[in-house]
C-alpha cells in the first residue's frame, strides 16, 4: 500500500484501529470490501511494526 508509506506512525495506527473497529462491528460488508479493508489494515500494521523496529 503506497499511501501507507507516506503517513506517520500515529496516523497509521489510528487508521488501522478504525478499520479493525469497522470490521468487528460491521456485518453488512461484502466479502470483497472486507478483504480490502483487512488488506489495508495489514499494510498499515506492517508499516507500524517496521517503525518500531527501526
Amino acid at each position: 500500500m503506497e499511501k501507507a508509506n507516506k503517513i506517520s506512525y500515529d496516523e497509521a495506527i489510528k487508521r488501522a484501529e478504525e478499520i479493525i473497529a469497522q470490521l468487528e462491528l460491521s456485518e453488512a460488508l461484502s466479502m470483497e470490501e472486507y478483504k480490502k479493508k483487512a488488506a489495508e489494515a495489514t499494510a498499515l500494521l506492517k508499516l507500524c511494526h517496521a517503525e518500531l523496529l527501526a
